[in-house]
């Protein structure tokens, strides 16, 4: 079950599984923001000229709102990288 944690041990099956697909979404959510937000730094250390460099610092500062936005979901919903499964924490 991974990094589900299972607060109802009455609840169907379905429900479940719908709970640990919800924490997986909003995991993602985050993994793909940081990835972005990561493209949005290198992008601003290459920049050259005015432009490239205005361009740049709008990218870096639209990609850190939407990682801390998608932090935010994570926190609320109470999930942290510890309880991801051995294998996922590898990658992440």
């Amino acid at each position: 079950m991974g990094w589900f944690r299972n607060n109802n041990p009455k609840a169907p099956a379905w429900q479940l599984k719908q709970k640990q697909d919800e924490e997986m979404a909003v995991f993602m959510d985050v993994r793909r923001a940081q990835a972005e937000w990561e493209q949005a730094r290198h992008f601003f250390e290459q920049a050259v000229g005015e432009e490239q460099i205005d361009y740049a610092i709008y990218m870096l500062e639209a990609a850190e709102l939407k990682y801390q936005m998608h932090l935010r979901a994570a926190k609320r919903m109470g999930l942290n990288r510890i309880q991801l499964p051995v294998q996922q924490r590898a990658e992440a």
